[in-house]
């Protein structure tokens, strides 16, 4: 088992190779699966106050969905709140560029300087999924393999850079820069 600050760190995010494929995949995990992405308390509360900033980057269903639904949903399945979703399909939150390929219309709003909210945390931190461990202070750290990631794991080989690498800045973002030195000082202690 491995442990950095409480946490306790699937060994898949040093050995899974992973970079995101946008060419071959198009961005379908906003799009696949069948919940919306999972949104922290703290987000919930952030996504109502800048929502008014984010509407002009969304599409018209991805407004009427989140105007109906709210700007997050719960799923009873997962116990958690999640983005909600157009038809049961893609998130909410999802735009189509011209060339095909999905785009955050909160990552949109972001790059345009709208508001100072990338994407939620859990989108950012893909293919990880964190999860919180019944009845203790730990928390869980994931590599999630899904099947439409396939070209992802593909690059991820070819260039070969393990998942914990490919997701440095979301990793600084939610757990600090010490975290992530450690989490490199674990990567070179597991290859030695």
């Amino acid at each position: 088992m491995l442990i950095i600050e409480g946490k306790v760190i699937d060994p898949a995010l040093f050995e899974v190779e992973f970079v995101c494929n946008l060419d071959a995949c198009k961005g379908a995990c906003c799009w696949e699966g069948d919940f919306g992405a999972p949104l922290e308390d703290a987000e919930i509360d952030l996504l109502k106050s800048i929502y008014p900033k984010v509407k002009p980057f969304l599409q018209p269903k991805g407004i009427a969905a989140i105007e109906k639904q709210g700007v997050a949903v719960y799923i009873p399945q997962e116990k958690e709140y999640g983005t909600p979703l157009v038809d049961n399909a893609a998130c909410a939150y999802l735009t189509i560029e011209a060339n095909g390929m999905a785009k955050c219309g909160l990552e949109k709003a972001y790059e345009a300087g709208a508001i100072e909210f990338k994407k939620p945390i859990s989108c950012h931190l893909y293919p990880i999924r964190i999860e919180q461990l019944n009845n203790s202070s730990f928390s869980k750290l994931d590599y999630d393999e899904w099947e439409i990631c396939s070209a992802a794991c593909s690059k991820g080989k070819e260039l070969q850079v393990p998942v914990y690498q490919f997701l440095k800045e979301p990793l600084i973002r939610k757990y600090g820069a010490s975290f992530y030195d450690q989490m490199e000082k674990m990567a070179e202690y597991l290859k030695a």
